[in-house]
């Protein structure tokens, strides 16, 4: 009888397409820990960009298509869904950062350089939404979302930038939550107990929000009420998140070490790496929005997946 040792070997073609994965891509599939029907089969993390400074805020519009910020070169660039080109948008972008489109198409940036909340149409011209609160500046408005009904939730931490002109000192006293009304009437802070809150994504439903607060290293879930107001604020998970997103199943996607999912209880249920380094946020794109598309630092990056975002 032959010994096992000296039996020929069976050449195994998935192993080896795992291995040339791990030297080729940089990102492996079977690197990723995802559990259940969440990413596509065989799916792997592509770069479709890079030479960026740092990429932020994406938002996806009616179409599909990803708009994204790199932020110290003052630029939204445009991730075209169906050729997928990157295009600028816009210069001189007043430093945008988080990105969002409301219902009548327009993009809402959380624009850096002078601390306000911008309107964009399609031809890049921009209307200041907001620009102070009590009579003084913000603290640079981080990232956005809009609810069904109009409203706009909106963070407020302090990150000091080398490029400002003026007193660095926070005008504000603290770095809160705040809410702007769907007529840009009522602007009032929705949380003053937060040490820097940053990224925030609601339900479809309009029925609950998520806040994380990274400066605490967790993420809050609170429910909305009909006139903007949140209550009940409840630990999510343990962990900030400097952007973030939600599929049709209710799962949430948290930022900074690659991309963390966690079901809508709060339990962990997968983490893809993305070896750029800090992830700072993430969306779904394309038409049917089962793309996921990530901004890490000098780059942007897409992963097919079997779930979609929601509008």
């Amino acid at each position: 009888m032959m010994e096992e040792s000296m039996k020929p070997k069976k050449f195994n073609m998935r192993y080896w397409i795992t291995v040339f994965s791990v030297l080729f891509t940089g990102v492996a599939y079977a690197q990723m820990e995802v559990k259940g029907n969440l990413v596509a089969k065989n799916a792997q993390v592509k770069k479709v960009a890079d030479g960026f400074k740092f990429t932020e805020g994406p938002a996806v519009d009616r179409p599909g298509n990803v708009y994204f910020t790199d932020q110290p070169n003052n630029r939204i660039h445009k991730w075209t869904f169906t050729t997928g080109e990157v295009s600028t948008f816009m210069e001189d972008a007043g430093r945008s950062n988080g990105l969002y489109f409301n219902l009548k198409g327009e993009l809402l940036a959380c624009a850096d350089m002078d601390n306000e909340l911008w309107s964009i149409d399609r031809d890049g011209n921009q209307q200041v939404l907001v620009e102070a609160f009590r009579g003084k500046k913000l603290n640079g408005p981080n990232d956005l979302w809009i609810n069904p009904r109009g409203g706009i939730y909106f963070t407020d931490p302090l990150y000091k930038r080398d490029y400002w002109e003026r007193d660095p000192a926070m005008q504000q006293d603290g770095e809160h939550l705040y809410y702007l009304s769907p007529d840009g009437v009522q602007l009032f802070r929705v949380d003053e107990n937060l040490v820097k809150p940053n990224g925030l994504v609601g339900t479809p439903d309009g029925k609950k929000l998520y806040v994380a607060d990274i400066g605490a290293k967790k993420t809050y879930v609170y429910d909305i009420e009909e006139d903007g107001y949140l209550t009940n604020r409840q630990l999510f998970v343990e962990m900030g998140s400097d952007g973030m997103t939600i599929d049709h199943r209710g799962n949430v996607y948290l930022t900074g070490d690659g991309v963390t999912i966690f079901n809508n209880r709060g339990t962990k249920i997968g983490h893809i790496p993305i070896d750029a380094g800090w992830t700072s946020n993430v969306c779904f794109g394309a038409g049917d929005r089962k793309t996921l598309f990530i901004t890490a630092m000098d780059a942007v990056y897409t992963l097919e997946m079997k779930v979609r975002g929601v509008w």
